[in-house]
């Protein structure tokens, strides 16, 4: 039986980014009459973040395009959006949120959206200009004019971001060099085979990719001139971006007292350890039931339905929200779609050819499909939702089989 709520009650939602954009709008489609607030330390609007390292960095897209919805739609659907304005403390006794400037504000119940922000390097030089990190519209629109042809760029970092924006800066003329700690890029969140597909894919591009090799400091004076490489060696640059991660913005809430591994924890339901208190989007760790463990996760995906389900059980609901978690980029002419939990596995299983453009690789783990990743293969993708959801048993002779379609193997 859904929860009554207080229909004068005024619920505020602390983070203008994609979840709280998402969570403030599903709200009011949920019912919710009382005041409903959402609050963010920028200038914008909610607006996507895969653009900003692919299609507004290259300046295909204009800035509106990555806005959820236009400013005047909050407003339409009864949204008080308070932008530019940085919490400092949420009192939980008296549901009160303080700000750097102006009133604070009181709430019924409060939802925490405020992600994350760029893990920085802390190394000599690493605040000389010229160097760039990337999480905002801001930082976007900072780094995209430095894009030039003939630019020499230094990317640290072999992630999805810093793959991203190699890929940006390599389709506008740059000379992009590659700074990789690990052994093979996306080592994080993939296996090898994964990264050694990327690298063929950057290497064909005339990218300059250096694995097994990390950042000591940067060099220039006024500004940034070289960067200095952990094998004692220097790279001439114009500029460099550094994409080595992120951190939660969990500081409010650990400071409110809340429970905190890795992120907000929150339960089924999107509740932190204070019932009137919900998380949403890459600050919340929460564990998902389909694969098994406790999962922060940073994707449009979980961004968007994890912040719609917290805000529907918010208004009134108890619906618990697990889903078999979904990411995918764009880089050059490759379209990657990655599902599930592709780290531990038994077996490894690819179907097609590695060598080509188009091929899938699939992750068993006890005789079920525990994750894919999918190169310009984007049929495949739902179906392996489907069989991690549901888990099927499926072979591997099976998976790799071209000629066993594989929306078979959802009939076992």
């Amino acid at each position: 039986m859904n929860a009554v709520v207080n229909p004068t009650a005024s619920f505020v939602v602390l983070g203008a980014g994609q979840a709280g954009g998402h969570a403030a709008l599903a709200l009011r489609a949920a019912g919710f009459a009382g005041r409903v607030i959402l609050v963010g330390d920028e200038a914008y609007p909610p607006y996507e973040r895969p653009p900003l390292s692919k299609k507004l960095l290259t300046g295909e897209v204009g800035l509106e395009t990555t806005f959820l919805r236009p400013a005047v739609h909050y407003a339409e659907q009864g949204i008080e959006l308070q932008l530019g304005r940085r919490a400092t403390a949420i009192a939980r006794a008296e549901r009160r949120i303080d700000f750097a400037a102006g009133e604070p504000l009181l709430y019924d119940k409060l939802m925490l959206t405020t992600g994350g922000r760029p893990r920085r390097l802390a190394l000599p030089g690493a605040e000389l200009p010229g160097l760039f990190y990337l999480r905002s519209i801001d930082d976007t629109l900072a780094l995209q004019p430095a894009l030039a042809p003939g630019a020499r760029v230094t990317i640290v970092g072999g992630g999805f971001i810093g793959l991203e924006v190699a890929a940006a800066a390599a389709r506008r003329g740059c000379r992009v060099t590659v700074l990789e700690v690990e052994d093979w890029l996306l080592k994080r969140v993939a296996p090898r085979v994964i990264g050694e597909a990327f690298e063929r894919l950057h290497r064909r591009q005339g990218v300059d990719l250096r694995l097994t090799t990390g950042v000591s400091g940067f060099a220039g004076g006024d500004r940034l001139r070289q960067v200095a490489t952990s094998d004692s060696r220097f790279i001439d640059a114009d500029l460099a971006v550094i994409g080595v991660g992120i951190v939660p913005n969990v500081e409010l809430a650990a400071a409110a007292g809340l429970e905190i591994a890795n992120g907000v924890v929150v339960d089924a339901f999107g509740r932190t350890s204070d019932p009137d208190i919900y998380a949403a989007g890459d600050v919340v760790a929460v564990f998902n039931p389909l694969l098994g463990r406790q999962l922060r996760l940073e994707s449009w995906q979980n961004a968007q339905n994890q912040a719609i389900a917290a805000a529907k059980n918010m208004a009134g609901a108890e619906t618990p929200y697990a889903e078999v978690p979904w990411f995918w980029s764009d880089q050059y002419d490759l379209n990657f779609q990655m599902t599930g939990f592709c780290h531990e596995h038994d077996e490894l299983v690819v179907r097609g050819d590695p060598a080509e453009p188009q091929f899938s690789v699939f992750f068993l783990k006890d005789g079920l499909l525990a994750g894919a990743c999918c190169f310009n293969n984007p049929r495949d993708v739902p179906v392996a939702r489907q069989l991690i959801a549901r888990k099927v048993a499926v072979t591997a002779a099976r998976l790799a089989d071209l000629g066993v379609p594989l929306k078979q193997l959802m009939r076992g």
